[in-house]
């Protein structure tokens, strides 16, 4: 809960965000590195695969929004998650 709120305090665009497409993308890219993490441990978890695969699509459609909507957001979030783009 702790590093959901702080990622959450650190792309918020006003007091009260938690739902905006940069705050979803943050905790959706924690997520991934997580799964990620545990996938490289346990070769077999193929549920947890297809989870992770749907989160990175979710994550990219979210991307294609903010890209189409907010170039200059789009780069700022892009890059203080180190994403390729």
């Amino acid at each position: 809960m702790e590093a959901k709120a702080k990622t959450i305090a650190e792309f918020k665009t006003h007091d009260k965000d938690t739902g905006s497409p940069d705050v979803q993308i943050a905790l959706l890219t924690e997520r991934i590195n997580h799964l990620t993490e545990h996938l490289q441990t346990n070769k077999k978890d193929h549920s947890s695969r297809r989870g992770l695969l749907m989160l990175v699509g979710q994550r990219r459609s979210l991307l294609n929004y903010l890209q189409t909507k907010d170039v200059a957001r789009y780069k700022a979030v892009t890059k203080k998650l180190k994403l390729r783009h």
